[in-house]
């Protein structure tokens, strides 16, 4: 037998034609590789020169003002909203320059506290003062402004001018001065219109970064606040900060975050929810591991069970991790209100979030597969209803809901005034017509209405999207294997929640792993007397949040 199989094999000679052309061709490719990094790195005349230029902006300001001035014009002089306002500084005997962005700066501010003052020529004269000790003294007893500092870095300098500070430039000095006189234009502060509330603050994060911390440090005095800031964005940067209260949040949950943020390299962060999708743990997963939301008292409530919240400037979401799958049917306003009521309405969550993923794969799994476990009169009626549809379940079922995701989202790119309106008249027009033409039947258009009104149900937007997907899923299994099917989607969704973790805490906990404490804030919202302690899950450093 083993001759039989041996004479049909090739020849021990095509084995080695084969091994040489694999590594031949390995070879060649490895040796491309090198001489191409070799030329890259020795580079181009242009691309040697922009690394002179690079080296150059990363050098000192000296004392030659001219040298200083020209290598500022150099690298950023180009733009055509960056000005240069040279101006004689009388009390000095020098040349001066102001380097700002047109649109970013107050003017009033750049006139009357540092023009009109270095162009004065009463007062003491400062030319007697030596050019090391001068921004010193400028600082400290000549210009009146809050926020400034001294920039000896020809790049930090170039860096400021374009975030918004106003530079000074002296003859003779070796350094130059940083004035922060940001004068934009910011939006007024309104209630958020992600997450409306009947009961609770009318107030909701900004664009402005500096706005947002004020609203998180006027929920209440408190010293343990910390607001730790970074910069992120390799080529266009922007401010990020991190927030916690350093005696109760677990120091290893702190030192993962701050980890994870600086090994953030991306040339632009448009937003928060950048930040969400290079943090978190599992990017394949539907699900999302960082809770978004502009409601300053979210935060607030979320720091205090030891959670940390990340806001970026340019946006008005503030990121709170880490993120249970419970936190994302919860509402604040189930602690503003009694427990009964708040207890009632989370239930009512729980429920609408169970029929927005699994009521059309049930209504899939009954009708096709499992009739027989329907009601004898319920059936009947529903068997009239379907009379002359020419669909099966799944056909007619992905008909409506395709239709009512489409409605969904002309509603919201559409303009407002006409938006909520266009989409209400659109599925009573489009399920009506689909009735009466005999595509699908009246039943199947109530459970289609249940299953949308029930994913708006769901207070945090973005948890809505995540049903509405996986929906889809659980049809597709509902129409291959029935009822078996729509339980084993449910089984696999729930093993993989149960895998699942956002910052090293499990995603469905208290649930998984059991913590019978932290149950009191899951499924009911207990009275608060009996909620002395914060979760268990965080490992907070001060477990008693009540006396």
């Amino acid at each position: 037998m083993w001759a039989a199989i041996l004479s049909k094999l090739p020849d021990w000679k095509m084995f080695t034609q084969a091994f040489l052309s694999m590594f031949i061709a390995i070879g060649i490719y490895y040796v491309n590789k090198f001489l191409r990094s070799l030329v890259i790195n020795k580079g181009t005349p242009a691309q040697r020169e922009n690394d002179g230029k690079q080296q150059a902006d990363h050098s000192n300001l000296t004392v030659d003002y001219e040298d200083n001035l020209n290598a500022i014009k150099q690298v950023i002089g180009s733009n055509s909203d960056v000005h240069f306002r040279e101006f004689e500084a009388t009390k000095l005997r020098a040349r001066a320059v102001l380097i700002f962005i047109d649109g970013l700066q107050n003017g009033e501010q750049i006139n009357g506290c540092m023009m009109r003052i270095l162009m004065s020529d009463t007062g003491a004269n400062l030319t007697d003062i030596s050019p090391l000790g001068l921004s010193t003294y400028l600082l400290d007893k000549v210009l009146p402004v809050c926020e400034a500092y001294e920039a000896k870095e020809l790049h930090d300098l170039n860096q400021s001018i374009l975030m918004g500070c106003t530079a000074l430039l002296i003859e003779g000095m070796p350094s130059a001065l940083l004035i922060h006189s940001s004068s934009m234009k910011n939006r007024e502060i309104n209630e958020p219109s992600s997450e409306a509330l009947l009961r609770g603050p009318r107030i909701g994060f900004t664009e402005v970064l500096s706005e947002n911390t004020s609203m998180l440090r006027r929920q209440g005095c408190n010293e343990s606040l910390e607001i730790n800031s970074y910069e992120v964005g390799a080529r266009i940067k922007r401010k990020l900060v991190i927030a916690y209260i350093k005696d109760i949040v677990n120091p290893d949950l702190l030192q993962e975050v701050r980890d994870r943020i600086e090994t953030i390299h991306m040339d632009f962060i448009a937003e928060s929810g950048y930040i969400e999708q290079l943090i978190e743990d599992d990017y394949l997963s539907p699900f999302q591991q960082a809770h978004n939301t502009e409601r300053p008292d979210r935060v607030i409530s979320g720091l205090l069970e030891g959670r940390i919240a990340i806001l970026l400037d340019g946006t008005p979401f503030a990121l709170i991790v880490p993120v249970t799958f419970s936190m994302l049917l919860q509402s604040p306003e189930d602690y503003y209100d009694r427990w009964l009521p708040g207890t009632f309405l989370r239930l009512l969550r729980f429920f609408a979030a169970f029929l927005a993923l699994m009521a059309p794969a049930l209504y899939i799994s009954f009708i096709s597969f499992h009739p027989g476990l329907i009601p004898t009169e319920l059936a009947v009626t529903i068997i009239e209803t379907r009379q002359g549809v020419p669909f099966p379940s799944l056909i007619e079922v992905l008909i409506l809901e395709i239709s009512i995701e489409i409605l969904r989202e002309a509603g919201i790119r559409l303009p407002k005034p006409i938006g909520p309106a266009m989409g209400i008249v659109g599925g009573l027009i489009i399920g009506e017509a689909a009735v009466q033409a005999g595509i699908v039947s009246p039943f199947l258009v109530i459970v289609v209405a249940v299953t949308a009104i029930s994913s708006f149900s769901i207070p945090v937007y973005s948890a809505g999207i995540t049903l509405r997907i996986l929906r889809f899923g659980g049809m597709l299994c509902a129409s291959v294997l029935g009822m078996f099917g729509t339980i084993l989607f449910f089984l696999i969704l729930c093993g993989h929640l149960s895998k699942l973790k956002s910052f090293g805490v499990p995603y469905v906990t208290p649930i998984s792993p059991f913590r019978f404490s932290d149950w009191k804030d899951l499924f009911i919202r207990a009275p608060l007397p009996l909620m002395k302690k914060r979760p268990k899950m965080m490992k907070t450093q001060d477990k008693k949040r009540m006396s």
